[in-house]
C-alpha cells in the first residue's frame, strides 16, 4: 500500500480516486457552422476559388491573423508544404525543424526535395533550443521552422536574431498554437509565412484543413498556385509554369472553419484558464514540471506537456502514470515514440520507394543515423500529456491537482 501525506491510499491500491468530475463530452459544432453550412447547399458551386464562404472565412481569419497573402489548403501538412513551396529553394536546401514536431512538419521539405536538419529543443519550452539551432547552420541552409509546440510560443526574438544574421527564411509552424502569443502579438506574424491547422484535433476543427499566409508580397504574390497545381486564379489560364500539388480546401470545410473562427477566442480563453488553473495548483509540486508561460507570452494549452524528472521520483514513470490514471487524470504516457530523426523512415532514408535521390545525386551528405538530440531523447524518456479542451470543468483540474498531489506524496523520492 501507498499512503499519501494525510494516510489516503492511492487509487490504484484501493483508494478512493482523487477526480470524481469526469470531462463531459465537448460538443465542438453548434449554430455558427450549421448557419454557414445551410448557406453552403444552397450554393451553385462547392469550389473554393472565390466561394463565399471561403471568402467570408479568410476575412474572419485576418480580423484575428492580419496576414495580407493567404491560402486555404486541405491540412496543416498542406498549409507547410506550400510555405516551403513558395520559397522556391534549391535542391539540397536545409530547413532546421525541431527534433520534436509532427511529421506533418517535414513531409513538405522532403517532397520539394529539401533537407529537414534537426535541431534539439529546451528542455522547458519543448520548443527549437536558439543555441542549437545555430549550431545546426551550414552554407546549404536557408530557412528555420519554429514550432509552437502545444500552445508554447517559441522564443521568437531569438530566432529572428538568427534568421537574420544569417539571411534566412522563418515559416511558424502554429499547427498546435491557435491563440498564443508571444509578447502579446499573436504567433505566426513574426516570420516570413505562417501556417494554421483545422486538424480535427486541434484547438478548431474543420475535420481536416489549413491556411499558410504571409505578409511578405516576395512570398505572398502568387502563394495560391503553390496548393493548386500551380494555375492562375488571378489572371486565369491553367499552362503552369512549374510543379504544383493540388491541396485545395473546399467550401463545406470552409463553412465549418468559418463557424470555428467565431469561437475562437472564447476556445482558447477556456483552455487558458484551465491551463492556469493546473499550473498554480501544481506550483508546490517539484516534480512535475510543465511548459513555462514566460512573462508577455501566452500559452493557449493545446494540450498539458508534463515532464516527471526522474531523479526526483522513487518509481518509474510508468509507475507514476498509472497511478494518476488510476486517480482519473485522462492523458498519454509520453508524447512521440522518438526524435523524428529516429523514426525509421529517416533511419533507412526511405523517402521514395527505398531511396533518397537527393543523397544519390550528391547534393546532401546528411545521415540521420548520427543525429543526436540529446534533449529531445531526455523529454520523450520522461514526459507525459494530460488531455484539456474547452469541454474540460474546474473540478475535473482541480481533482487533477489532487491526483498529483496524492501521487508526489507516495512517490517522491
Amino acid at each position: 500500500m501507498s499512503p499519501n501525506a494525510s494516510g489516503d491510499r492511492l487509487a490504484i491500491d484501493g483508494g478512493h480516486p482523487a477526480v470524481t468530475t469526469p470531462i463531459p463530452r465537448r460538443r465542438r459544432w453548434g449554430a455558427e457552422e450549421l448557419q454557414a453550412l445551410t448557406e453552403m447547399v444552397e450554393q451553385e458551386s462547392l469550389f473554393y476559388w472565390k466561394g463565399p464562404q471561403t471568402e467570408a472565412m479568410l476575412a474572419r481569419f485576418r480580423e484575428l491573423y492580419p496576414l495580407a497573402y493567404c491560402m486555404p489548403c486541405s491540412s496543416g501538412s498542406a498549409a507547410l508544404q506550400i510555405a516551403v513551396s513558395a520559397l522556391h529553394l534549391e535542391p539540397g536546401s536545409e530547413v532546421i525543424v525541431p527534433a520534436i514536431t509532427d511529421m506533418g512538419s517535414v513531409i513538405g521539405i522532403l517532397y520539394q526535395q529539401l533537407v529537414p536538419v534537426f535541431a534539439d529543443v529546451d528542455g522547458a519550452t519543448v520548443n527549437l533550443d536558439p543555441a542549437d539551432v545555430r549550431r545546426r547552420i551550414t552554407a546549404r541552409t536557408r530557412a528555420i521552422m519554429p514550432v509552437h509546440l502545444a500552445g508554447c510560443p517559441c522564443d521568437m526574438a531569438a530566432l529572428l536574431a538568427i534568421a537574420r544574421e544569417h539571411d534566412l527564411r522563418v515559416i511558424e509552424d502554429c499547427a498546435q498554437a491557435w491563440g498564443a502569443r508571444y509578447q502579446g502579438e499573436l504567433v505566426g506574424l513574426k516570420g516570413d509565412l505562417a501556417c494554421y491547422s483545422f486538424n480535427e484535433f486541434k484547438h478548431l476543427s474543420c475535420g481536416d484543413g489549413g491556411i499558410v499566409g504571409t505578409n511578405c508580397a516576395q512570398w505572398g504574390e502568387g502563394l495560391s498556385k503553390w496548393g493548386d497545381k500551380h494555375y492562375d486564379r488571378v489572371k486565369g489560364g491553367r499552362n503552369p509554369a512549374t510543379l504544383s500539388p493540388n491541396y485545395r480546401m473546399t467550401e463545406p470545410q470552409s463553412a465549418v472553419a468559418l463557424g470555428q473562427l467565431a469561437k475562437h477566442d472564447a476556445l482558447v480563453a477556456h483552455r487558458i484558464t484551465m491551463g492556469r488553473r493546473l499550473r498554480a495548483g501544481l506550483a508546490g509540486v517539484p516534480g512535475v514540471r510543465l511548459q513555462p508561460e514566460l512573462p508577455g507570452d501566452t500559452h493557449s494549452y493545446w494540450f498539458i506537456m508534463v515532464r516527471l524528472p526522474a531523479e526526483l521520483w522513487r518509481v518509474d514513470r510508468e509507475t507514476i502514470f498509472a497511478a494518476l490514471r488510476a486517480e482519473g487524470v485522462v492523458g498519454e504516457i509520453g508524447y512521440l515514440p522518438s526524435p523524428v530523426h529516429r523514426y525509421p523512415v529517416f533511419q533507412n532514408h526511405d523517402f521514395f520507394a527505398g531511396h533518397w535521390p537527393l543523397k544519390q545525386a550528391g547534393l546532401t551528405t546528411m545521415d540521420y543515423r548520427e543525429v543526436s538530440c540529446p534533449m529531445a531523447e531526455a523529454v520523450l524518456a520522461d514526459c507525459m500529456t494530460m488531455v484539456l479542451n474547452e469541454a474540460v470543468p474546474a473540478d475535473y483540474i482541480d481533482g487533477v491537482i489532487a491526483a498529483v498531489h496524492k501521487v508526489w506524496a507516495a512517490f517522491r523520492a
